[in-house]
């Protein structure tokens, strides 16, 4: 069988189908409208097919790319909530060492004797339980921690940690004025001729002896030539050397706020004038020079000017 086409006396398309083995042909009339119709038609349903294959294959794919970047959100999701789970146990961490700073700064506050203050009401509690053991009793709802309460966690720490940190440099301040006016008192006791100037036995007493012939403007202490005499505050030395009024080897050391004291009739004198000595240092040897009897060392105590008894400052030292 075979197809042939031609045109008509009107112009019309003529398609003849000749069967195989003498069958009778066959005519189909085309008009030129109808044939053009036809392309048309065609045409448009192949743009329609073309459209419709390219949506179907963009939808198929705009699926694929969905589903894909759902899944990598979840990633990304579950990858942050685990570091937020993770930042949250962290910030748990720091309430517990805020806990200890704060146990520490009360404690010092006690020490230094500065004024306790108004811990917070969450502190306060806990305070019941200091050991977080947990038979004291815990409850409430479960709730996965979230960045809106990890953060107002960090910002309580934060907080808490500004008051801790503003309380601590209050009681570095006590501190430091306690350590001032342990200093203060040390230097003034160390200034306090409280220390006996040398071992011995006390031969002579301060004020009128000698049925009231002679009035002793110290005390006197016997030892043998050589033993050690030594300053019974700190000070400067302000003499040392012969003294011809009958004192022979003398040292005096200026103690300040008016007080100074004197050690006569030493044997050697080991220290000059203008030296600073510490309580208890080594300023003489006890000898026999200037107006004495015996090895011995005559010590007197000044203040303000006036002669005072040696043994209302030396005590029991």
């Amino acid at each position: 069988m075979s197809n042939r086409s031609s045109t008509d006396e009107r112009g019309n398309y003529v398609i003849k189908i000749i069967p195989d083995r003498g069958a009778k042909m066959h005519s189909i009339r085309l008009s030129k409208q109808l044939l053009r119709y036809g392309l048309y038609s065609l045409a448009a349903a192949s743009v329609l097919f073309v459209g419709s294959f390219g949506y179907s294959v963009y939808s198929a794919f705009s699926a694929a790319s969905d589903q894909q970047e759902l899944h990598d959100l979840r990633s990304v999701n579950a990858a942050q909530q685990e570091q937020l789970t993770h930042l949250a146990k962290k910030a748990n961490e720091l309430q517990d060492e805020m806990e200890k700073v704060n146990e520490i700064e009360r404690e010092l506050r006690q020490m230094a004797g500065a004024d306790p203050v108004e811990e917070p009401k969450d502190t306060a509690v806990q305070s019941a339980n200091p050991s977080g053991d947990p038979a004291g009793g815990q409850g409430g709802p479960w709730i996965e921690p979230n960045a809106r309460y990890v953060g107002n966690a960090l910002d309580n720490i934060r907080e808490r940690l500004e008051k801790s940190r503003a309380n601590l440099e209050r009681v570095h301040e006590a501190l430091q004025e306690q350590q001032r006016m342990i200093g203060y008192q040390n230097r003034l006791s160390a200034a306090v001729p409280s220390l006996w100037p040398a071992g011995g036995e006390l031969s002579s007493p301060y004020g009128l002896r000698w049925g009231g012939s002679d009035f002793h403007p110290g005390v006197d202490i016997a030892n043998d030539y050589g033993t050690p005499i030594v300053a019974a505050a700190s000070g400067t030395v302000t003499a040392a050397g012969w003294n011809s009024g009958g004192y022979g080897n003398m040292v005096d050391i200026d103690h300040g706020n008016g007080i100074w004291t004197r050690y006569g009739h030493a044997e050697a004198v080991v220290v000059t004038v203008g030296e600073t000595v510490q309580k208890g240092q080594l300023i003489a040897y006890m000898g026999s020079t200037g107006f004495s009897t015996g090895p011995h060392v005559h010590y007197e105590v000044h203040v303000n000017g006036e002669l005072v008894n040696p043994i209302l400052y030396l005590g029991g030292e």
